[in-house]
């Protein structure tokens, strides 16, 4: 249906433009952008600690943090940890979902972070536009999980997040990213399966093969697989922006984002990267991929990120490892 309601569309210009020119016509009116309480009405239950309306954003701590989830996640699950502590240090917490998409199993149910990569950071600055709006602040901090890190950075650099040829109108300071798929990621292994699959008469096929690598990774997942276009293309010349200091954490345990040393940057000109093993500070965390999102000393870290006072007031804790 796609392609006829296009079809019908270029022929009915066709028609117009032989028909001569148009008479003048009233401009369209702009639309307003989306207020923040619309935006949260349209993306379920927040997390506890996130998406208070009412809060001022303190002097102490004058950007609000907007959290990021992963792949196949969502806002409330994600951050069930992470919100609280936060906002109980005093930020201004707000979390979002995006790249929504609706289960062919059950229509009712919204898969989340599943979307490509580039449309999710278009939702991501509509997101952050509404939250500089409703608090009136210059700037947030973002810290993102997994895609979450790379659909930041493409918001950054694509999507107005930041301003290369000006940094002071940046619309973010910090980025903290947990287990991020920067450079792609092998799935443990499953690349090689999608191109086992991809090899069985398909391979000379490009649409057939990104098909088939979305019914298994989804769109997004197949995105996020080392060497893929949308990360050559995020990736190619400079990392990182000016004005921006970006922090990422990753474990060595990581079985999901693989292999994890893929999360790390390259610092361009006139930005600040910290890439960091979360072992380094803690030798015996057990935190995989998901663990990162609750465990303490990867909280730390990402706390001391957003404010490295915090670190000097407060010592860094360490997990035991299981027993046995």
């Amino acid at each position: 249906m796609k392609y006829a309601r296009r079809i019908t569309v270029a022929v009915t210009a066709a028609a117009l433009a032989a028909a001569g020119p148009a008479l003048p016509t009233a401009a369209a009116a702009p639309t307003e952008p989306p207020s923040l309480p619309a935006l949260l009405d349209s993306m379920g239950p927040s997390p506890a600690g996130a998406n208070d309306l009412d809060c001022v954003p303190s002097p102490e701590h004058p950007r609000p943090v907007v959290l990021v989830h992963g792949t196949r996640m969502d806002m409330t699950g994600t951050w069930a940890v992470a919100a609280p502590q936060l906002a109980d240090l005093g930020y201004c917490v707000y979390a979002l979902n995006y790249g929504g998409i609706r289960s062919l199993v059950d229509p009712e149910l919204m898969v989340w972070g599943v979307g490509s990569i580039e449309d999710s950071a278009k939702q991501v600055g509509e997101f952050v536009d509404a939250v500089l709006t409703h608090t009136g602040a210059d700037q947030v901090d973002l810290v993102g999980h997994s895609q979450g890190g790379p659909v930041s950075r493409q918001y950054l650099r694509f999507e107005g997040g930041a301003d290369p040829a000006d940094p002071d109108r940046n619309k973010v300071d910090k980025l903290v990213m947990l287990g991020a798929t920067n450079h792609g990621t092998t799935f443990n292994g499953l690349q090689q399966l999608y191109s086992l699959f991809a090899r069985l008469g398909l391979g000379n096929q490009e649409w057939a093969t990104e098909r088939l690598a979305q019914m298994v990774f989804g769109i997004a997942g197949h995105q996020q697989l080392t060497g893929s276009r949308v990360l050559a293309r995020l990736n190619s010349g400079a990392e990182t922006l000016p004005g921006i200091e970006y922090t990422s954490i990753a474990t060595r345990q990581d079985t999901v984002a693989t292999p994890p040393e893929n999360a790390f940057l390259q610092p361009s000109e006139n930005s600040v990267v910290h890439n960091v093993w979360l072992e380094d500070a803690c030798p015996t965390s057990p935190a995989d991929h998901l663990a990162l999102l609750e465990l303490p000393e990867s909280l730390h870290l990402v706390k001391s990120a957003l404010d490295p006072q915090y670190a000097e007031t407060v010592p860094a804790p360490c997990t035991a490892p299981p027993a046995g």
